[in-house]
Parts: structure tokens; sequence; C-alpha cells
């Protein structure tokens, strides 16, 4: 087990009064004192509970998990950082298995897999199956299997998120954060957890739907940086196809069809599509090509 001093305990907050007292007393019990929560303006007590608890309470200058997260770091010394939700879905016992990893130096971000032992009603079958989705499409664009992107328990050194850029301000810090490991070759594992049935008492502040979106629109938008091929590749395959399945019908009104029939404003536009098609690919190649070279000279700097 770390020293206490070593961890800080990092808990994003917004309405879970209910939960986070039991919370906070789960990981002071197991000697981690240094709690640090980070509250987006609660409205029914939450900051009076923790403060009670023992915790260190800050409130958050702006809206949101992602922008509470950015500027917690910054008031955080501690080596090591275990960030988790104030809900209760997440079991302070797993504590130590998320920081042995980063104590035996091999690893500087831990992700618990909550798919690994899942409590029964912890999750709708929606947010399952999205969950699967966001994991695929992470490991389809940037080539690494986390198995849990979205999970809420994390553990990392304090050094390893200096040089993140972590722009989102909801939920989608997970996302991003799993990109960034990849992006600066962060050493990564996964280790299994417990993920419980939140109260019911506790009302969730996921929106499925809204917050989905803005995870999916990210992830896409963070292959720019880190696998450009993807990111021009796709919109340029997806044009190349417009093009050529607006210049197939085309070709079939003039070729096949009696009388023939001239369609000279969709045939631009075919051969525009197809065209910017293409140049986006050369794009992306040039551009994959580019962060290849940019990474290998990062390494050889390190």
């Amino acid at each position: 087990m770390a020293d206490s001093e070593e961890v800080c305990v990092l808990i994003p907050t917004l309405n879970e009064a209910e939960t986070i007292g039991e919370v906070i007393d789960g990981f002071t019990s197991r000697g981690y004192e240094n709690v640090l929560v980070i509250d987006g303006n609660s409205s029914d007590g939450t900051t009076e509970v923790a403060s009670e608890h023992g915790a260190r309470v800050m409130y958050q200058s702006g809206s949101g998990k992602g922008q509470a997260v950015r500027e917690a770091i910054d008031h955080i010394d501690a080596e090591y950082v275990l960030m988790l939700d104030g809900d209760g879905t997440y079991r302070p016992e797993d504590a130590e298995a998320m920081l042995e990893p980063l104590l035996d130096g091999e690893y500087e971000h831990v992700i618990g897999n909550r798919f690994a032992d899942m409590e029964e009603g912890a999750m709708s079958r929606f947010n399952e199956f999205g969950n699967g989705l966001f994991n695929w499409v992470f490991q389809t664009i940037h080539g690494k299997d986390f198995e849990d992107i979205l999970s809420g328990y994390r553990a990392f050194t304090r050094e390893s998120v200096e040089n993140f850029y972590l722009d989102a301000d909801g939920f989608g810090v997970e996302t991003e954060l799993a990109v960034e490991c990849v992006k600066h070759g962060v050493p990564t594992t996964v280790v299994p957890i417990r993920y419980e049935a939140r109260p019911d008492e506790s009302d969730t502040n996921l929106h499925p739907i809204r917050d989905g979106g803005v995870i999916l629109v990210t992830l896409y938008q963070l292959a720019k940086t880190s696998n450009p091929l993807f990111y021009f590749g796709s919109v340029g395959v997806a044009s190349s196809l417009v093009g050529v399945t607006v210049g197939g019908y085309v070709g079939y009104e003039w070729f096949v069809k009696v009388p023939r029939e001239s369609h000279e404003v969709l045939a631009v536009v075919a051969a525009f599509a197809i065209l910017f098609g293409v140049q986006l690919l050369m794009f992306g190649v040039l551009s994959d090509l580019i962060v290849t070279l940019h990474r290998e000279q990062m390494r050889r700097l390190e």
C-alpha cells in the first residue's frame, strides 16, 4: 500500500449528498486521508457532508466533470491520483488493486474495468450497448483495447498527465484521458473492479443520448492528431463513395436508359465529390506520416 501522503483521492461531485459521506469514509478508513472533493455548485448540501467527513473541498470555477478534473489536477501535489465518482458505484476496496500497477513502476495510468464484475442493474442495456460501441470505435481509431474507456475509476501518476491536453467539459474527459494515453505513449493497463448499482436515493447526472453524442464526437475529433489517416480518410472515402454512386447513376441514365438523359449538374457534383475524397485521402496519408515521424522523434528525445 502506498503512503497516504503519496495518494490523492479525487472525487468530482454534483448533488451527491446521499452517497459522498460513505464514499469518503470508505477511503479514510483504509488510510487514504488526502481526499479532495471538487464540487460543481451542488444544491443538496454535498459540500457540507464532504467537509463533515474530513474531505478537502474545492468549488470549481466552471461547470462539467471535465472542467472539474482539469482544475483539480492543478491543485494536487501528491504523486499518485485515484479518481472516481462520488455516487457510490465504485468501491474503496478496489483502491489497492488500482494503485498497485503504479506503485510497481510498470504503468502510469490504470483504468478500472466495470464489466469484469458488474452488479445486476448497475447499468441499463442501452448504456451497456453504448459503452460497447464506444470501446469498439476507440479500438478501431486508436488501435488500443482498453476494455472500458468510459470508466470513471482511474489511477494515474501526477506527472503523466502534465502534458495531456484535456479540453472536454463534461463526461468526455474519460475519453480524452484514454486518447491522450495512446497519443503520448503512457504505459496503461486495465484492472478488474466491482461496479455497483447507484443507490435508489441518488440521481444520475448522466444523460445517455446527449452525453453519448458528445463522447462520440470527441472520439472522432481527437483522431485528428492521433490517427489523421482515419480522421481524413473516413470523410474522403465517404465523399468518394457518394461521387461514384452519383456518377454511376449519371452513366446509367446516359448509356442504358432510352431515351438518353444528361445530368450535367449531377456529373459535376460526382466529379467534385470524387476529387475531394481523393485529396482528403492523400492529405490523410501525409498527415499520418508526419505524426509517425513526430512520435519517433519524441521517443528519441525522451
